[in-house]
């Protein structure tokens, strides 16, 4: 028996009301669509069950993999003895703590946040409107888009450290940066955030939310699985403009694609593998590396190697 198996039954032992699945597919938890089979799959529906649970992981030596809504996920193929956490489960709670602030868990999608502000006047989540992740996943890169960014309305963070610890964080102490947060080179689990906003005009916002979901569907592939930006911004540049220069607009291996509409994307055009996706991804970086001396820094998360 692996030690993830031990794990999977020490955890059910323990823990019996905690929700779980078994052989998982992983593909139904990316955006991309592109998955093999989680050996366990556990969804706590409390900050105090996500403790619970990383404590037993910690004493079974087993470490997890953290998803959300899987919109920056690049996921091997095949079985995967894997356990991972969804945290789009049950920390899913969303409520008004403060005039112009707003507390909830980690697994609620920015859209859902974003749309809650409007309905209660709070502007400064336009820009999260129609970013496809969690609001957990979007702390921990410091997500961001059309100027906005998660650091400029993140005032404190409740996460749960690998030893199942629960963990304040607060203002500064963030340190965010360009798609980076401190959650961004730790083991901690985000499970609740507060954001502070701005009194606004509902009509005003709204129509800066529609403004940016006009964009995006002008600009981007919408209509094909990806990770959303496969690159990140490199120093002095755009990710975008460099893939574009070295011609590999619609550059495709199986079903991955760099899409036509966005050279920014790499896109699922219907039965991509994580192998098509990874050998796309490489021979964008080679080829931008070998015209520019720029080597470029995945966006996406990958998990696994073909």
């Amino acid at each position: 028996m692996s030690l993830v198996s031990e794990a999977i039954d020490t955890i059910r032992a323990r823990l019996p009301q905690l929700e779980y699945r078994l052989n998982e597919p992983m593909w139904q938890h990316t955006s991309f669509r592109i998955g093999g089979t989680a050996a366990a799959m556990f969804i706590p529906a409390s900050a105090e069950e996500t403790a619970a649970l990383r404590r037993v992981l910690w004493e079974t030596g087993v470490k997890p993999l953290i998803v959300g809504n899987g919109s920056n996920l690049l996921v091997a193929d095949g079985a995967l003895d894997i356990i991972v956490i969804k945290t789009g489960g049950g920390l899913t709670g969303i409520s008004l703590t403060g005039e112009t602030e707003i507390t909830a868990g980690s697994g609620v999608l920015l859209s859902q946040v974003a749309n809650f502000a409007l309905e209660h006047g709070l502007e400064g989540l336009e820009f999260a409107h129609g970013i496809p992740g969690t609001l957990g996943g979007a702390i921990v890169m410091n997500a961001g888009a059309y100027g906005g960014e998660m650091k400029d309305v993140v005032a404190k963070t409740v996460s749960v450290s690998a030893e199942g610890a629960l963990v304040c964080t607060i203002g500064d102490d963030h340190e965010f940066s360009y798609r980076h947060s401190r959650f961004s080179d730790s083991d901690e689990l985000i499970v609740s955030a507060v954001l502070r906003l701005s009194k606004g005009d509902p009509a005003e916002i709204r129509g800066r939310m529609e403004e940016l979901s006009k964009k995006r569907r002008e600009s981007q592939p919408l209509n094909l699985p990806s990770a959303g930006s496969t690159f990140k911004r490199p120093k002095g540049g755009y990710a975008a403009a460099l893939i574009e220069q070295a011609g590999l607009k619609g550059y495709a291996v199986g079903g991955a694609m760099v899409s036509e509409k966005h050279v920014g994307f790499v896109v699922n055009t219907g039965k991509a593998t994580f192998s098509d996706v990874c050998a796309v991804m490489a021979h964008v970086q080679e080829t931008v590396y070998r015209q520019t001396g720029i080597r470029l820094e995945p966006e996406v998360k990958i998990i696994g190697r073909p």
